[in-house]
């Protein structure tokens, strides 16, 4: 970390999985976590995600310093739960997986996964070692210009477990939904968890076998 810290405050770019190239001045860094200003908000952005930081020289669009703080101005060394612990109750997005991000609130942060209140997708559980990224709003953004009624947020009544397989394994039998739904075969029918592996009925009545390793989110309908 020492010759990344040779760029805090500089432009810089971020290559992370999936080839997803960030721009922005680099504004904090930890052991597991950097922050990088864009020119309109902070990302968070756990280092297990990321591939390269480095500085370009030719900079086509110069990006201002910013004026707002960052949620990790208090903080005498930042870290990934830190950030996620001080995401809580702020409207944010999170990044994990395809072209879909959520939009919500961080409710609970446990040992590897976190719990997600969305007003579209309601309950989620996000695996923590499959969040890409995090961006808090700005505390004037109205989510979705919805009334305080509207959005007043229904976390789940489900007691909550330190662990993601111990979690899931409390919504055997009910219908779920892995990451965002945009693949028919992640949607169906919670018949088992067990020993790191996921046994789902999908639409067709078929069983599908799905390693917990690679869930990214989950939520029921």
């Amino acid at each position: 970390m020492s010759d990344v810290s040779t760029l805090l405050g500089e432009q810089v770019s971020v290559r992370l999985s999936g080839d997803v190239i960030f721009e922005g001045i680099l504004t904090d860094l930890g052991q597991d976590i950097l922050v990088l200003f864009n020119g309109i908000k902070y990302y968070y952005i756990p280092w297990m995600h990321i591939h390269m930081v480095y500085q370009k020289n030719d900079i086509k669009e110069k990006i201002n310093n910013p004026i707002e703080p960052s949620i990790t101005q208090e903080m005498e060394t930042i870290s990934y739960r830190k950030i996620l612990l001080n995401a809580k109750g702020i409207f944010s997005e999170i990044y994990v997986t395809g072209n879909i991000t959520f939009h919500g609130y961080v409710m609970n942060v446990l040992s590897d996964y976190l719990v997600f209140y969305s007003p579209v997708f309601h309950t989620m559980y996000i695996s923590l070692s499959h969040l890409k990224w995090i961006t808090p709003y700005n505390h004037k953004v109205i989510p979705y210009n919805l009334n305080n009624e509207t959005l007043a947020v229904h976390p789940s009544t489900t007691p909550l477990h330190r662990s993601f397989e111990s979690q899931l394994k409390k919504e055997i039998g009910k219908l779920v939904i892995f990451d965002g739904g945009t693949d028919p075969m992640k949607i169906g029918l919670l018949n088992k968890v067990d020993n790191n592996q996921l046994e789902l009925s999908v639409a067709s009545g078929e069983n599908v076998y799905l390693k917990l390793t690679h869930i990214k989110s989950v939520h029921l309908p």
